[in-house]
């Protein structure tokens, strides 16, 4: 699967490789392409999976707020509830398509 943002790949990984949550692709740290992300200084903290820290999606003078998110510690309760370990993985919305 892809992340598309502005007809640029920001992430690729197998199907098999992504984790399914909440309606949103969440894909691993490793498959990113970190040149287009920047943390968003933006607080959310989810109530079952915990802090949240977003990223604007772009690069040089053209950056989408707040269009991906992770979890770099999710709350113990959280693994359980997805059967996965999802830290750090990085979901996107709004301006990145994700496709097959």
């Amino acid at each position: 699967m892809k992340a598309v943002w502005n007809g640029k790949v920001i992430a690729e990984a197998d199907k098999d490789d992504l984790i399914y949550i909440e309606q949103n692709w969440y894909f691993p740290p490793t498959s990113i392409n970190q040149d287009y992300l920047r943390k968003s200084p933006t607080p959310y903290t989810c109530p079952w999976k915990g802090v949240c820290q977003y990223f604007d999606v772009g690069e040089d003078d053209n950056w989408s707020t707040d269009n991906a998110w992770s979890y770099p510690n999710p709350l113990p309760g959280a693994f359980e509830r997805v059967h996965k370990d999802f830290a750090n993985y990085v979901a996107f919305w709004r301006d990145v398509q994700v496709t097959e």
